[in-house]
């Protein structure tokens, strides 16, 4: 069984914040010397290229709300999932949306977001090959990674700390083959993909990232990445296994073991990180270790590392009040419903837990959430978290 852990920041008061019911709740900042850490799919992909651009620069509704919630949760570090990749946007979004107030938001100028990192990713670029398997070449599925245009679905790091960009590690490139004993799709004992096209193929949907960020005397190594889900494939689970390896790299990287000794990232830098790096892997990683489709080892060795800080998973009630109401395949369902972090289709596959905020060991665990009010607590911040179908999730760490 998944920990239970009740919040009830909720409710506690706010020193100098709005306490209107009609505004949504804003969290108190952390206790003592920790830093909060968070990670939202915001769901800011657009259709077509230079859509989000154009919103990004003349306005939007849906941004504005995805602002409001970060500013209520004010995170130290962030990393968003689903947020178009252009040069241009990451700062269009912290200086039009995150660096100023919005109606319901909250910005301590001590504490907003000041820096950004973002880079391109698998998602939308052409691969010229046909990898789905379906006679032609050109669809987003033929792309290293699904998607329409080139950007579609990147990341972005914000922090309110340096991030020290020249340090940066990308594996958008690393290849799928390269990956010893990689759980190559099959069908009925037939690889799916063609010897010459597996060589080829990339093993990142979007890209894996680690991105050094300088909090005083330390450096925290932000391990950013957004599986493929494990579902829109077909009986060889193409997508399956690339979701679980792509989760795997993470397990390989921060091995004391020496298990990613065979990871070479863009720069030709070759290895994992090293053993005393304090670091946090952020993400949508598409994996729920009770419910869902997909190949659940992977998430279950993540979480259950020695490697990884252990304590309770962050909650909400708005995720359990979610499950109760919508019933069907959530009543199905394995894990516990206040730990879900999304809201997904209630036949299939309902709501899952699949967003993840995993400090190192170096950390203690003070303080979790997941930025989900019962319509109870908070009718205006329910009916704000409907902006994505992803929550934020985030964790309060101090360095030990």
């Amino acid at each position: 069984m998944k920990n239970i852990f009740l919040l009830v920041i909720w409710c506690l008061p706010v020193i100098g914040l709005s306490q209107n019911p009609d505004s949504p709740p804003v969290l108190p900042p952390p206790k003592g010397k920790a830093i909060r850490i968070a990670t939202f799919n915001a769901a800011m992909n657009r259709k077509e290229s230079g859509e989000l651009t154009r919103d990004l620069t003349t306005g939007d509704q849906q941004i504005v709300d995805i602002a409001t919630i970060i500013q209520c949760v004010n995170p130290d570090v962030l990393l968003l999932n689903e947020v178009d990749y252009t040069e241009s946007n990451a700062e269009l979004l912290l200086k039009k949306f995150l660096q100023v107030p919005q109606p319901n938001g909250h910005v301590d100028i001590s504490r907003h977001l000041k820096f950004a990192f973002s880079a391109p990713v698998n998602t939308g670029e052409p691969s010229a090959m046909d990898l789905n398997n379906n006679g032609r070449n050109g669809d987003p599925d033929d792309s290293w990674g699904y998607g329409a245009f080139p950007g579609q679905y990147g990341m972005v790091v914000l922090s309110r700390y340096p991030i020290l960009s020249d340090q940066v590690r990308t594996f958008q490139k690393f290849r799928w083959s390269q990956m010893p004993n990689a759980q190559r799709p099959a069908k009925d004992g037939t690889f799916f993909h063609t010897d010459s096209i597996w060589e080829q193929l990339r093993l990142s949907s979007k890209s894996h990232w680690d991105v050094p960020v300088k909090i005083g005397d330390s450096t925290l190594h932000v391990l950013a990445s957004h599986p493929t889900p494990p579902v829109f494939d077909g009986p060889e689970d193409r997508n399956g296994c690339r979701n679980h390896d792509e989760i795997r790299l993470w397990i390989d990287y921060i091995s004391d073991r020496g298990n990613g000794d065979y990871l070479i990232d863009d720069q030709g830098k070759k290895g994992g990180l090293e053993d005393n790096y304090p670091f946090v892997i952020l993400g949508d990683l598409n994996a729920d270790p009770f419910d869902g489709d997909g190949k659940h080892s992977a998430i279950e060795k993540l979480l259950s590392s020695s490697r990884i800080a252990q304590g309770p998973a962050p909650t909400s009630k708005g995720g359990a009040e979610a499950s109760e109401k919508s019933g069907q395949a959530n009543a199905r369902h394995r894990g516990d419903p206040s730990q879900d972090t999304g809201d997904f289709n209630d036949k299939n596959p309902g709501n899952l837990r699949i967003d993840y905020v995993l400090p190192s060991n170096h950390f203690r665990i003070v303080d979790s959430g997941i930025y989900w009010p019962s319509a109870k607590e908070s009718e205006r911040g329910n009916q704000l978290a409907r902006a994505s179908d992803h929550r934020l999730v985030w964790v309060d760490a101090e360095l030990q």
